[in-house]
């Protein structure tokens, strides 16, 4: 009985972990489409946004958290339809989990680091 509390409390911790995650990427998401919006409407070029984003700091934790709340919003819903769809569950399905996640924050992490530090780390 106790390993199924403690599945119903993992459980409860990712539900909880996802829906935390959305709140914080729905300003992230209306931020970054206004971001986009400007530059196609005042018709900057790659180079002139590049321009405004390297060595900004700003810029840097605006997208560096956006990355980190979509790593793990993403890795937690891809996790329920590896188990719901895929049958994956136990080690398997917390391995793919953070599998997909860590892969998910590294490859944003890495363009994050491209566009305001201009380098690939």
């Amino acid at each position: 009985m106790r390993q199924g509390r403690g599945a119903a409390m993992i459980g409860l911790r990712l539900y909880m972990a996802q829906r935390i995650s959305a709140i914080l990427m729905a300003p992230f998401v209306l931020g970054h489409l206004a971001v986009m919006i400007y530059a196609i409407q005042g018709g900057l070029s790659a180079a002139e946004i590049l321009g405004r984003t390297q060595g900004s700091f700003l810029w840097f934790a605006f997208y560096g958290l956006f990355t980190l709340a979509v790593s793990v919003h993403a890795a937690i819903g891809l996790r329920a339809i590896a188990h719901e769809w895929g049958g994956l569950s136990g080690r398997a399905l917390d391995g793919l989990m953070w599998v997909v996640g860590l892969g998910l924050f590294w490859l944003g992490a890495t363009a994050v680091w491209a566009v305001t530090f201009g380098v690939a780390p």
